[in-house]
């Protein structure tokens, strides 16, 4: 796991990986600034700060337990811990952050099933990924193809694996999370130096109306479920049951008195 994060780190230092670090820094910054709470936690990739801008008076780091990153860390508290294993009580986290986290994770689904037993009730997961369905997927795709004969060597780092924003939804769906908010961005295609993406920069504007679900990376801001509990999201309102008008006895007596006259009158 070490050499697949010194990779990841490395390639942020690229002119694709500070495009993609910016873009998701930004995310990151307007997702977590009005989240309320105590206390937060970032898993993994410590050359981002995720929880920059929120305001909670307890905010720590965790990484792996290979200790990468850990020189990266302030001025939070860093954790070495076992992500799928978090040294903290049930229900008593009210923000976690996943930049990245899940594609370098041996086993997501139980990293992030761990992050729903962390997380308070209405708690929030934000978190970020590269999308396989997009200009940056179709290049690594190729790539690998290129390198099982000797040929080329990969844009993005070997690290970890795609996670599609269609299977990653439905893992939050399963473990009672509404997803909130989403964001697909980098539109621009797989090119290494920075006069290139400069002069792709129009695709960053015409992206989101255009291709929207094909940015080459996606973010995801998600809400933990309550028990027994519906979440409205904002704009809703619960569906009214119909009433039913009572009768009043006054008029039920008088149809019972109009039946018998009818009948005394018409019927022989």
């Amino acid at each position: 796991m070490s050499d697949q994060i010194i990779g990841l780190h490395e390639w942020f230092e690229t002119p694709p990986g500070q495009y993609l670090l910016d873009w998701e820094r930004a995310r990151f910054d307007e997702a977590v600034a009005d989240i309320f709470g105590y206390h937060g936690l970032q898993l993994g990739l410590p050359v981002l700060d995720a929880l920059q801008a929120n305001r909670m008076p307890h905010r720590w780091l965790a990484v792996g337990e290979d200790g990468q990153g850990l020189q990266q860390t302030q001025p939070m508290v860093a954790l070495v811990t076992d992500f799928t294993a978090l040294p903290f009580p049930q229900a008593s986290l009210d923000l976690v952050a996943l930049p990245h986290t899940l594609e370098l994770a041996a086993d997501p689904h139980t990293t992030l099933r761990e992050v729903e037993r962390v997380l308070v009730p209405e708690g929030r997961v934000v978190l970020s990924c590269l999308n396989p369905a997009s200009l940056w997927g179709l290049a690594q795709r190729r790539a690998r193809l290129y390198r099982r004969v000797g040929l080329g060597s990969s844009y993005l780092p070997e690290a970890g694996e795609f996670l599609g924003y269609w299977r990653l939804r439905d893992w939050l769906r399963l473990l009672g999370f509404e997803v909130e908010t989403v964001h697909f961005g980098c539109y621009r295609p797989a090119v290494r130096s920075q006069q290139w993406l400069d002069r792709y920069a129009w695709m960053d504007r015409m992206g989101p109306r255009w291709w929207s679900i094909l940015g080459s990376a996606y973010f995801i801001v998600a809400g933990k479920g309550v028990a027994g509990e519906r979440r409205m999201r904002p704009g809703r309102t619960p569906p009214r049951a119909l009433a039913h008008p009572p009768v009043s006895i006054a008029n039920s007596a008088g149809a019972e008195g109009a039946r018998a006259q009818y009948d005394s009158e018409f019927k022989p």
